[in-house]
């Protein structure tokens, strides 16, 4: 018999079963209670057998925390556990509850286990798919045994999915439906009259799948294709699917059926034997099976429900029950995650080498054949077997480890697969590719034209990476394979995530992102150094797998990798300097004033030409984009390029090269330019109302739409204006509010705001020589796109004006919405941090915050700067999924900077406080922040 663990069964090998389930005991109770015939039998018979299902439960829970059974025998545990009751089930409806003494022909049923019961494969809250058989329709008697079955199952808590049909109707829906074919490839007898399901088992070999293996297996992978791009496409998320994500439990799923419908096997032992797997992949396969049952196992019993999805807060959880500890350097949880990436990295390694075996022998067609090359025998001395490149044998890798590296180049050069063979010798012979080899400029030119390819580099050195040739050829980028970045803001692995931004790159150079991101569109096509901007983007975050800054890091790793690379001086200095610097347009575009000389000034010194600005803003797009879906926004693109376009003038000796008094009086007289229809008194009233920055801060046409605003708001005598206009351009909602000034009037606004449902990305504000207070703060809704929603806009002066009033409370209004349900926030760890800086501008002082997200922590802090009694200018407002980063512009009493360091020290005590308060919380916060990439 076949021990392979393709097919696991159910009711063999399970040790000690007695213990689990005594089938026997338990009819002879359920007889005992029937035959006493007394009131009440049908309950009392529920209550029995619900008291032997919970005490196999607790047995199986024993046996899982105390001898810490793997999760192969924990599921086929389970699923015995599951037919035990089945059969005791049908035993008690046939004899007990509906007897019919010697049942026709036409009344023999069967009851059938499918899907992934069919498998033996149950977790603790799995669903339980059954089919009723029957050789013909349904007789009366067999539709009340079937009602029987199915409400005393439910009764106990079981969630069933069934179907009731004939073998002929078994065979018809097998036909025209590949979903029913697969469950039906999975049946498994589990009571009632087994010469039924033989036949079914016959004539679905006969009538199903003879000569029909080609077609479903074009089902079943477009099938997989098709969940894969559901699912994010990726097997190096941070937060995986373990059963629907790519390289999880449902990809081993369909190996099993594409093995058992096309071979005929049971198990990975035949396989071995049918040449298909070696020995060394079929023991691969079942580590992959038992690790992902046996985390499967932990999410249902820490959960108390089928949860699938690996979050950050179960992973902290199940990385000790599964023996994972901290060590230095990573901690239990970061050893856990880069076991499992490398376990779906193996799950997707073995599907490669089925599918290829059945694209050989069964006829389909490589992805990568190209028609022309299918009669060559070799290609660039590579033999070409079918569509695929091979070698003559393993000696060539043994012998010439350099040719491992240039069978991928060719490879991607004639869009061609390589071998299952080949790569398994390449995989057997890998770790030549290091010492000499290492050292070869032609090994290296290799893998540093394939980082710098102009057809998509990511698809073949992802390909690389998969077949573990990457990482050892280079090490450094060795030690990040797999490296989970343990927070709420990376979406996937440093390998994977440096592989999304080469692509993304590429995206940008075949201008493929001109809608998206249309100035790196545009100059990336004007720098010269487009090899150094290529390998910037590959080594970038190499350096996160050492101690230290990972910039400062990668900097020194790009200096002794360059020209090992092939790399002129010229360029491993660009190289190093893309790296070091490869956060900082980030960082001041999404947290300084870009309206500010000091921060232009500043930047441009630190970027010195115009091909560093060029090459720094396609490397921050692409790195940006590639942190994950739904990180990049209209706002960061327009805040990305007001900043390339401030410094390129500053670079070229134009930016604000006028003096402050004629930049105010050119936008003076601008704006009378535009206000012909004002009277000569109102115009020269409301000019004279602004201080000299508010003139500096903002456009023409904002200074007319204010101008209009605040004139019709006196004229009507309105003590509290609020405009709203979504800005299309940088993708948020412009909210300006105009009404009189006081102290705390910025933590109000942000409270009624918080309370609204948007999320502040940043504000201007200013105080009018009236008294009056003009500010504006723009705003996204809770999915980072604009606060648009016309019902929520309509109510939005309302909120502000009850908040200022006082009739709303914020912070009490938010605290009455949490749900009480744990946040994922919760094991995450922020160390608070508080900068004040007299530096960055001249007027002002820059406050930064930085520590953990909660509800309505940007009320708390402006309210905190408020007390203090300093006045807010500017705020940029930034998370980074539990994290977040606040920038408030400031000013005390008097107008100036706060300069004495007993107020600095009270500042930061201050601050502190609050970030280290209450931060009970019922997930994502989405009051006051939106994500902002700046560690990426």
């Amino acid at each position: 018999m076949d021990t392979g663990v393709l097919d696991p069964g159910a009711a063999h090998a399970v040790a000690r079963p007695e213990n689990i389930f005594d089938r026997g005991a338990a009819q002879a109770e359920l007889a005992e209670i029937t035959a006493a015939g007394d009131g009440g039998v049908r309950a009392r018979a529920l209550q029995a057998l619900r008291a032997r299902l919970d005490a196999g439960r607790r047995e199986i829970r024993r046996r899982f925390e105390t001898e810490r059974e793997p999760g192969s025998s924990l599921m086929r545990a389970t699923a015995f556990l599951v037919d035990e009751v089945v059969r005791t089930l049908y035993a008690y409806a046939v004899e007990d509850l509906r007897p019919a003494g010697t049942p026709s022909t036409g009344e023999r049923i069967a009851l059938v286990a499918t899907g992934g019961y069919g498998r033996g494969e149950l977790a603790p809250h799995s669903d339980i798919d059954l089919l009723f058989l029957a050789p013909y329709k349904l007789t009366p008697h067999n539709e009340q045994v079937v009602e029987e079955i199915l409400y005393l199952l439910w009764d106990l808590g079981f969630r069933v999915g069934h179907a009731t049909r004939s073998l002929d109707e078994c065979v018809r829906h097998a036909r025209g439906d590949v979903t029913i074919r697969t469950s039906l490839l999975e049946a498994r007898h589990v009571a009632g009259d087994a010469e039924l399901t033989e036949q079914l088992n016959q004539r679905f070999a006969r009538e199903v799948q003879a000569g029909t293996a080609a077609r479903f297996i074009e089902a079943k992978l477009k099938e997989r294709d098709a969940r894969h791009k559901r699912m994010g496409d990726s097997r190096y998320q941070l937060e995986p699917n373990i059963k629907e994500g790519k390289g999880g439990l449902r990809d081993l799923n369909t190996l099993f059926w594409i093995a058992k419908d096309v071979y005929r096997v049971a198990g990975t032992d035949a396989l071995v034997r049918r040449g298909v797997f070696t020995e060394g992949e079929a023991k691969r396969f079942a580590k992959a099976q038992t690790f992902l049952w046996t985390v499967r196992f932990h999410l249902h019993e820490l959960t108390g429900r089928a949860e699938e999805r690996l979050t950050f807060d179960l992973q902290k959880e199940i990385a000790p029950r599964m023996g994972y500890l901290d060590h230095a350097g990573a901690s239990a949880v970061e050893r856990f995650m880069k076991h499992y990436y490398l376990v779906a990295k193996d799950v997707g390694d073995l599907t490669r080498i089925l599918c290829a075996h059945l694209e050989t022998h069964h006829g389909r067609r490589s992805r990568f054949r190209p028609a022309e090359l299918l009669p060559r025998r070799s290609v660039d001395g590579f033999q070409v077997k079918g569509d695929r490149l091979s070698v003559r044998g393993p000696h060539v890798f043994r012998d010439q480890p350099a040719e491992m590296l240039r069978i991928f180049a060719v490879a991607h050069a004639r869009d061609l697969d390589i071998h299952p063979t080949a790569l398994r010798w390449i995989r057997q012979h890998r770790k030549q590719l290091g010492g000499p080899v290492r050292r070869d400029p032609t090994a290296n030119g290799y893998v540093r034209d394939l980082i710098c390819a102009h057809k998509d580099p990511a698809s073949i050195l992802r390909r690389m990476n998969e077949a573990g040739v990457l990482g050892r050829f280079l090490p450094e980028f060795g030690r990040v394979v797999a490296q989970m970045q343990y927070n709420m803001y990376h979406h996937y692995t440093v390998d994977e995530h440096t592989l999304f931004a080469l692509s993304e790159l590429n995206r940008i150079e075949r201008g493929e992102l001109a809608e998206i991101a249309p100035i790196a569109t545009e100059v990336i096509h004007k720098v010269h150094s487009r090899r150094a901007l290529y390998i910037a983007v590959f080594l970038h975050d190499l350096g996160k797998s050492y101690p230290g800054d990972h910039s400062e890091v990668g900097a020194r790793l790009a200096r002794r990798m360059g020209p090992r690379l092939g790399l002129t001086a010229e360029e491993t200095e660009t190289v190093a300097w893309l790296v070091e610097h490869h956060l900082d347009m980030p960082q001041v575009a999404f947290k300084r004033d870009l309206e500010e000389p000091q921060t232009i000034r500043d930047f441009a010194a630190t970027v010195q030409s115009l091909e560093r600005l060029r090459l720094l803003v396609c490397l921050t797009v692409a790195d940006i984009r590639a942190v994950g879906p739904n990180v990049w926004t209209d706002w960061k693109a327009a805040l990305l390029r007001d900043l390339f376009w401030n410094t390129e003038d500053e670079l070229s000796g134009g930016f604000r090269a006028e003096s402050r008094d004629t930049r105010v009086r050119h936008a003076k007289d601008d704006l009378t330019a535009r206000l012909s229809d004002w009277s000569p008194d109102a115009l020269a009233a409301h000019l004279s109302r602004p201080y000299p920055a508010y003139w500096l801060a903002w456009d023409a046409e904002t200074h007319e739409r204010h101008a209009r605003l605040v004139h019709e708001a006196d004229a009507s005598g309105r003590h509290l204006t609020v405009d709203t206009r979504v800005d299309g351009y940088r993708g948020v909602t412009e909210v300006t509010v105009y009404t009189a000034d006081h102290p705390g009037l910025f933590s109000r606004i942000a409270g009624a705001l918080a309370v609204a449902g948007a999320s502040i990305t940043g504000a201007r504000i200013f105080t009018l020589t009236t008294g009056m207070a003009l500010d504006t703060l723009w705003v996204t809704d809770a999915n980072g796109g604009p606060f648009d929603d016309p019902e929520k806009l309509a109510a939005l002066p309302e909120t502000v004006e009850r908040t200022l009033a006082g009739r709303i409370k914020p912070m009490q209004e938010l605290a009455a919405r949490r749900t009480g349900i744990p946040s994922r926030y919760a094991v995450f760890t922020v160390p608070p941090r508080v900068f004040v800086d007299n530096n960055l501008a001249p007027r002002h002082t820059v406050i930064e915050v930085d520590g953990r997200d909660r509800p309505g922590l940007l009320h708390e802090l402006t309210q905190t700067l408020t007390r203090l009694n300093l006045m807010i200018h500017q705020a940029r407002i930034a998370t980074y999924g539990e994290r977040v980063v606040d920038v408030f512009y400031v000013e005390d009493v008097l107008g100036g900077q706060v300069s004495h360091d007993s107020k600095i020290k009270r500042i930061r005590e201050r601050l502190i406080a609050v970030l280290e308060g209450d931060g009970a919380s019922d997930g994502r916060r989405g009051q006051g922040r939106v994500v902002v990439p700046i560690e990426t």
